[in-house]
Formats: structure tokens, C-alpha cells, sequence
């Protein structure tokens, strides 16, 4: 199943990037969402990074590596939409990718603050563009119903709701990195920080 999400292989490829715009923020990361076998490997490739990963669906069909990160307490398979079993800040950075797209605005409600709870530096979602990629019918049998892609605006009104804001720096240096290495997102990517 390697890299059928849009947004958990771009998580991959922006990696470099999110290390120049967060810096030491990138030694402990957890990585949340489908495929994060794939990205927390990547992660732990890299000097110093220190990864873990939440997968929110089934691992049935996982390969070896995967069953060996989950073995090994790098990679649990929990649903997102209940309290993540992790204490505040118990993570610099915590990157998000397609997992946020297959819950309503009320598990959203929840899920959200929570993963900001556990991440002290900040959290980065990757979500995907509306209308730009259409929900496979496998997905909906899987996640239960079909991703809702949403505009930014709905992002960024949505955040505010509940007290989270864009971390500005971040994004500027992140922009700045993607333009240095001629990166060019294929998802949306939001830094978010907290308001308290």
C-alpha cells in the first residue's frame, strides 16, 4: 500500500523542508495518519530525529517494516477521534497527513486541540485540495466515509473556532525553504500553534 496517500507521501518528500523551517523542532516528531510506517522510516533515517507514528485504520495488509515498528512501540494503531495516550508536550513537532479529511467537524472539535496538547513546537497538517482528488471507493469501505476535502478558508476559520492560529514563522521559513529546493506542495500544509 505504499504511498496511496497523496498527503502521507508528500509528508515524505517535504521533509528536508519542515527540518530547515523547524530545526531542532524535528528531533521528536509523531507522525499521524495512513502510511506513517513509511514516514516515521523516513523520520528515523534522518540524524538526530527521534519519530513516532499513530496509524488510525487497520494495519492488516501492513509489510514487515511496519509490523516491526508497531512491534517495537514506534508505531501504534489507534483511532484518532479518542484522546491520543500520550502526555502534553511529549513531542517537539507532530505532522498530521490525511487523517483530518475523514472526520466531521465534530470529532474534529476534539482531535484537533488534542494533537496540539501533545506538541509542544507546533503541529503541520497536510490536507488535500477540494476538488483536486476524488475519495477512492476503497477508501470510504475503510475509513467508513469518503474524505472531505476542504478549502483553506474552512481550515483557517475552523482553527480560530478553536483557538488555534497559523505559526507564522514557521510558514514563512518553510516557504522559504520550499523556494530554495523549487518544492512545490501538491497538498495544503498548515503550521498551527496554539493561542494559549
Amino acid at each position: 500500500m505504499k504511498g496511496d496517500y497523496l498527503c502521507s507521501r508528500e509528508v515524505q518528500q517535504a521533509i528536508p523542508i519542515l527540518q530547515k523551517a523547524y530545526g531542532d523542532s524535528m528531533h521528536k516528531v509523531l507522525h499521524v495518519g495512513p502510511d506513517t510506517c513509511y514516514v516515521v522510516s523516513k523520520l528515523l533515517k534522518e540524524e538526530e530525529t527521534d519519530a513516532w507514528g499513530i496509524e488510525p485504520y487497520d494495519t492488516e495488509d501492513a509489510d514487515n517494516n511496519c509490523k516491526t515498528l508497531i512491534r517495537r512501540g514506534s508505531v501504534r494503531v489507534s483511532d484518532i477521534k479518542f484522546p491520543l495516550p500520550y502526555r502534553p508536550k511529549s513531542f517537539s513537532l507532530v505532522i498530521v497527513s490525511d487523517a483530518l479529511d475523514y472526520l466531521s467537524p465534530r470529532y474534529l472539535n476534539k482531535t484537533l486541540p488534542d494533537l496540539v496538547r501533545v506538541a509542544s513546537d507546533g503541529v503541520v497538517i497536510f490536507t488535500g485540495f477540494p476538488t483536486t482528488q476524488k475519495a477512492k471507493v476503497a477508501d470510504v469501505s475503510k475509513f467508513g466515509r469518503a474524505a472531505k476535502m476542504r478549502s483553506s478558508s474552512w481550515w483557517v476559520k475552523f482553527f480560530l473556532q478553536i483557538n488555534l492560529e497559523e505559526n507564522e514563522a514557521a510558514v514563512k521559513k518553510f516557504e522559504q525553504a520550499s523556494t530554495k529546493s523549487s518544492y512545490v506542495p501538491k497538498c495544503q500544509i498548515f503550521h498551527l500553534k496554539s493561542l494559549h
